[in-house]
């Protein structure tokens, strides 16, 4: 896994931020958004587990996230479910994807998050 404190990535929030790094294309991004689960996937499986749902972040914006389930716990969602996540940003025509919604493992970074319910997966 690339470590995400390389380029030191800008930090953007809110779905203004998130409609200017899905219109310039703009990958490695921190980012943080709120939004509903609109669909739920099946665990990535693979040489690292993924929990995979997709966020309606308003705006006419979805976004996959990828929650590494080696890293962290997994988050008991639902669809309807509002979340919201901090993570890294990676552009693609659909919208785009978000992971490292967890801690750093080497501690270099403050890593990311996601928050349902009061409560913070990490």
């Amino acid at each position: 896994m690339p470590s995400p404190g390389a380029a030191r990535p800008r930090r953007v929030s809110g779905p203004t931020g998130l409609t200017r790094s899905f219109s310039k294309a703009d990958s490695g991004t921190w980012i943080e958004t709120a939004g509903t689960v609109v669909r739920l996937y099946a665990d990535e499986r693979g040489p690292e587990r993924h929990q995979r749902f997709v966020l309606d972040s308003g705006g006419g914006r979805t976004l996959l996230v990828l929650h590494n389930l080696d890293v962290a716990e997994r988050v008991p969602l639902g669809i309807g479910d509002r979340v919201r996540v901090r993570g890294l940003y990676e552009w693609n025509d659909e919208g785009g994807l978000v992971h490292w919604t967890h801690r750093d493992p080497m501690d270099r970074e403050p890593g990311g998050w996601i928050r349902w319910r009061r409560r913070t997966w990490r």
